[in-house]
């Protein structure tokens, strides 16, 4: 348990292997690991090092993931390795994402199998099984194996994401894939390049791929004042969602806290976050959010007909619950998502 070979990768010359997991498409010679910092090459075969080592078991709300449009109001069985393909300067889960990168390729986590998973998630009543908290792309391996698992047994599979994977490995997942909440993260290269190692137009040919594949998806942005949070930026971001993903998409908008590596930025001013949900919903976007901000009631859920409030939250709990067969109890809207078993 802990290393196993990996899957979605081709031999090279020299026994050096080539990854085709993530974007990075890293080229790792023997003996060493590539950017993620989990996958590594021993003796000109690609090995993951952290399958089945769980850093993190936890039973959520799903709408802590955040999935507002996937069975509200159910628990989502929640799993994590660590480490991760991103290299974020305000990673809200650096301990464990960063812990190799961080801890010369220290790795840690509990052994399990993908059928103890699966059962423990049904024995505390999920609906689903999040694959979350670090990088699912990174434990491809045990989440593919759980999630084929869980599918058979009626249990919907759900990513939380930074939408690296290649077209390879969306091809292979999708199947078991029910849902994912992708974090788009900005709408420049230059902040992916600068503030997480990346590159933004493999994000978005993901994000375009899992709709086409019947993912259904939802979208997070973290607005870091200065950073991402211009008008225009964002303006640009709510049209790509709205006319190439789909109207349908709903847009989380997230406040952002001092972190990590990025503590000498202020959090995000309320009237940012105002402004995006406003930019969101004329750019014809139907469901718009607004997170970590207690009290305000940027997380309910209206019908986009009739205007009326379907799901009420506070915090991470559904108080109204008014979605029936996928419709507006109101008005009969077609509602988007998942919200019946």
């Amino acid at each position: 348990m802990g290393i196993m070979e990996a899957y979605l990768y081709e031999p090279l010359k020299d026994r050096k292997v080539k990854c085709n997991l993530c974007n990075h498409r890293c080229i790792i010679k023997e003996g060493s690991r590539g950017i993620c910092n989990v996958r590594e090459n021993q003796a000109g075969i690609l090995k993951s090092l952290v399958y089945g080592k769980l850093i993190a078991q936890n039973i959520d709300p799903v709408e802590k993931k955040p999935l507002f449009h996937l069975l509200p109001g159910s628990l989502s069985y929640s799993i994590a390795t660590v480490g991760c393909n991103f290299k974020c300067r305000f990673c809200q889960n650096a301990n464990i994402a960063q812990m190799p990168s961080d801890n010369d390729g220290l790795i840690m986590g509990n052994s399990c199998l993908p059928e103890t998973v699966v059962r423990e998630a049904e024995q505390g009543n999920c609906k689903s099984i999040a694959y979350t908290y670090t990088e699912p792309t990174v434990y491809f391996e045990f989440a593919f194996n759980t999630a084929k698992i869980a599918s058979e047994k009626g249990i919907k599979n759900v990513f939380v994401t930074n939408g690296y994977m290649t077209p390879e490995a969306l091809d292979m997942i999708a199947p078991y894939l029910d849902a994912a909440n992708v974090d788009l993260k900005a709408f420049t290269n230059d902040f992916y390049k600068k503030l997480c190692g990346a590159k933004l137009e493999p994000v978005k040919e993901s994000l375009k791929k899992m709709k086409s594949l019947g993912i259904f998806v939802e979208i997070t942005t973290l607005l870091i004042p200065g950073m991402n949070d211009g008008r225009e930026e964002l303006e640009q971001l709510a049209s790509f969602i709205a006319k190439e993903l789909g109207p349908e998409t709903p847009w989380h908008i997230s406040r952002f806290h001092p972190t990590y590596r990025l503590t000498d930025c202020l959090p995000t001013p309320l009237e940012s976050l105002v402004m995006a949900r406003e930019i969101g919903i004329n750019s014809g976007l139907r469901y718009v959010y607004v997170g970590n901000v207690p009290g305000e009631k940027g997380e309910d859920t209206f019908c986009h007909s009739c205007g009326r409030t379907l799901i009420d939250r506070w915090g991470f709990s559904v108080r109204k619950h008014k979605v029936k067969n996928g419709q507006c109890s109101y008005c009969g809207a077609t509602i988007d998502g998942v919200f019946d078993v």
